[in-house]
């Protein structure tokens, strides 16, 4: 609950001003509840009226995109930049491309990667941007016309220093690569430091796709140490199969425990035996045909398929990871997960359970919950890696990214438990991520004067 008088005055009148973006209210009321005890320590934040500067993003761009699809008719869709904070260091977060994405989406996963981008260490503001353009169905040519007109709105307003994009949801290397090439093109320059998630060829990082999938496996081993337990032989179950759920697949079963269930839109698998071996390539095969069926896989595999369900409430498994989008577990599910007796509930997707059904969990004395905002920051974190090589114009070995990703997560860790344990609240991983992300936004911000 909100008590501060200050924090509740802030959110009021942001819930007044920002009413149809529920997504938005959502992520910031979650943060300012946790922040609580920081902002009654530190009463000269309210004179300088720094929450009130923290829920505004700096900057939001708007513009239309129009493309020409291989009919030859002229399509238009809308395109975003929020650019919500830079006191710690250029705007950092990636482009969506979905038929969902709005403003208040955009806001929301903008203000989240405020704080993520500060976890990590490295010196990277937030921001998020995308479109309403829905690449699946569409022909290459058709996604390559439309990625050239987005960047010719967008080029203005990014580069190494200011605004560093990346892929999101519906981005991946092909799109990052049309964008590049017309960003290029229209700069005449080779700043290839101004998008992360490129190929290999053009300044990408080796394991940049798996980062964040690897990144949430290697917060999970955190929290099993924590509680003198071991990842070995653990019973995963997770939602999403794409590159962050592929991540969380090959590194867990390299790491000796197994996916045992996994969900997409059309309902779920279980197969005992776990995604392992060529089960990994299959999933690569599977997804880049249909993306929206994991049925495939139950019919070559000769496992389970749910169809039209979610795997919350399995009770034989050991972990659960939401890894494939906001508002996937509600309070029926969290219900569920709760009733299963499974101890460990770790989010990695961006904020993929309401706030309700998540204060629900942290509630249950039985289980130990993190958030997808310390969780599933080696993406963002490798992505920061990337543009260390690329400002050094140097390439780094698998290993030594993977190195740098496994020390990144253990210190988020390790911050998170440790900013929870300074204000009394014992080991609450949400509160405690939410605490150490805030305090060096807000110190660089109060240092630096009204910005």
């Amino acid at each position: 609950m909100l008590t501060n008088e200050y924090l509740k005055r802030v959110y009021d009148g942001l819930a007044q001003r920002n009413a149809n973006e529920p997504e938005f209210l959502q992520a910031v009321r979650e943060v300012l509840e946790s922040i609580q005890p920081v902002v009654e320590k530190h009463p000269e934040y309210e004179k300088a009226g720094l929450i009130e500067r923290l829920v505004e993003p700096e900057r939001i761009i708007t513009f239309r995109v129009p493309w020409v699809d291989d009919q030859g008719k002229v399509q238009v869709n809308r395109g975003y930049r929020v650019q919500f904070n830079s006191a710690i260091g250029p705007y950092k977060g990636g482009l969506r491309f979905h038929p969902s994405v709005n403003q208040g989406i955009l806001k929301f996963l903008g203000f989240e990667q405020t704080f993520k981008n500060s976890l990590t260490t490295l010196p990277m503001g937030g921001g998020k941007g995308g479109s309403d353009f829905d690449p699946h169905g569409k022909s290459d040519m058709e996604v390559m016309r439309f990625c050239q007109s987005f960047m010719t709105a967008l080029y203005r307003y990014i580069g190494p220093d200011i605004d560093v994009p990346a892929g999101d949801m519906g981005v991946g290397g092909r799109e990052i690569g049309y964008l590049y090439g017309q960003y290029r093109r229209l700069k005449g320059v080779w700043e290839n430091g101004v998008l992360t998630g490129k190929g290999m060829s053009y300044g990408g990082s080796l394991i940049r796709p798996e980062a964040t999938g690897y990144g949430a496996v290697y917060y999970l081993q955190e929290v099993l140490k924590h509680e003198n337990d071991t990842i070995e032989g653990k019973r995963l179950a997770i939602s999403g199969y794409g590159n962050v759920g592929w991540g969380i697949m090959k590194k867990a079963a390299e790491l000796g425990a197994k996916v045992t269930y996994f969900a997409g839109p059309d309902g779920y698998i279980h197969d005992p035996d776990g995604v392992v071996g060529e089960k990994l390539d299959f999933i690569l095969e599977m997804r880049a045909k249909d993306p929206m069926h994991c049925k495939p896989y139950a019919d070559k595999y000769g496992v389970e398929f749910v169809p039209g369900e979610k795997c919350w409430g399995v009770k034989d498994v050991d972990v659960y990871m939401p890894a494939a989008t906001q508002n996937d577990v509600r309070m029926e599910s969290a219900e569920k997960i709760a009733a299963s007796g499974v101890k460990y509930y770790i989010e990695v997707a961006n904020m993929p359970t309401t706030n309700d059904a998540l204060n629900y969990l942290r509630a249950q004395k039985h289980m130990v919950v993190a958030p997808s905002k310390a969780v599933n920051a080696g993406g963002v974190g490798v992505s920061g890696l990337e543009m260390s090589q690329n400002s050094e114009r140097l390439v780094w070995t698998a290993e030594e990214v993977d190195a740098q990703l496994h020390k990144m997560m253990k210190n988020i860790h390790k911050v998170s438990a440790e900013a929870a344990e300074e204000y009394g609240l014992g080991y609450d991983l949400v509160a405690g991520a939410n605490i150490a992300g805030f305090k060096k936004v807000a110190q660089a911000m109060y240092e630096q004067g009204v910005f």
